[in-house]
């Protein structure tokens, strides 16, 4: 089902319910037409969809990027049912719950608030991460990539970064690309940027880049925030179902 239609069919679906009240079994499904599972990469498997479970009535639905203690406390003070967030909070198999781990669990849990995730699922899912960076970015004529996206970009370098919020590191020459790769998250893999290279790309911008990587790459890469990238799609997502947003960027300085 397009991505639209999808959002159009969720909200049908509350509308139909008592007081907006959906069953979690609903809100699964609608979830699952908007990111299918089957879309996730294999290390993703047993981390997305509900990862906590909380109440079967789901009436009051938050998003954010990362179930951070922040996140969480924000969603319970608003009265979330429903914390939906791109990246699990259970990232490691849980053999001791102590420590972080521990006191997020006692907060969800107590409070009876569950928690969804979209992860790689909606990294390639229609309207998701990277069609919203793009989005964001105002590429054009754009091509899905293995993961990611390939566009024409028609602003400049500095209005790249005016629009990321973040700050940007470039390596190589760069001025402004006529055609930009991107990458939401740790995106910055020699193949994928083979294939952008490929795909006429001139740039190629991503998060969490390694050193030999960039000595090896034909492109110019940028480098910004795995926030910066990854937050516009699920503030878009949050916007489109009628969802509160909880931002909670980290907390990072740059020493010169």
């Amino acid at each position: 089902m397009p991505y639209a239609e999808c959002i159009r069919a969720f909200r049908c679906r509350v509308g139909r319910t008592m007081g907006g009240i959906m069953h979690i079994d609903q809100f699964i499904h609608a979830m699952e037409e908007i990111a299918p599972g089957d879309l996730a990469e294999e290390y993703d498997e047993g981390r997305i969809g509900l990862v906590v479970e909380g109440t079967r009535e789901i009436g009051t639905v938050v998003c954010a990027l990362d179930a951070t203690p922040r996140v969480v406390e924000a969603a319970i003070s608003s009265g979330a049912d429903m914390l939906v967030v791109h990246h699990t909070p259970l990232w490691h198999p849980v053999t001791r719950i102590e420590g972080r781990c521990a006191a997020l669990l006692r907060r969800l849990l107590s409070t009876d608030t569950n928690v969804y995730v979209m992860h790689s699922n909606f990294d390639r899912a229609a309207g998701g991460i990277n069609d919203a960076l793009a989005g964001l970015l105002d590429l054009r004529d754009v091509e899905h990539m293995t993961l990611g996206v390939v566009g024409a970009c028609k602003i400049s370098r500095d209005e790249i970064v005016r629009r990321l919020g973040a700050g940007v590191r470039v390596y190589g020459t760069l001025e402004t690309p006529e055609r930009l790769a991107v990458v939401g998250g740790s995106g910055f893999d020699p193949d994928l940027i083979d294939e952008a290279a490929d795909r006429g790309a001139d740039a190629f911008l991503s998060s969490e880049l390694k050193h030999s990587v960039a000595l090896a790459s034909p492109l110019p890469l940028i480098e910004s925030t795995h926030y910066a990238l990854e937050s516009p799609g699920m503030r878009q997502l949050a916007k489109r179902m009628g969802w509160e947003f909880i931002p909670d960027p980290p907390r990072m300085v740059t020493l010169q």
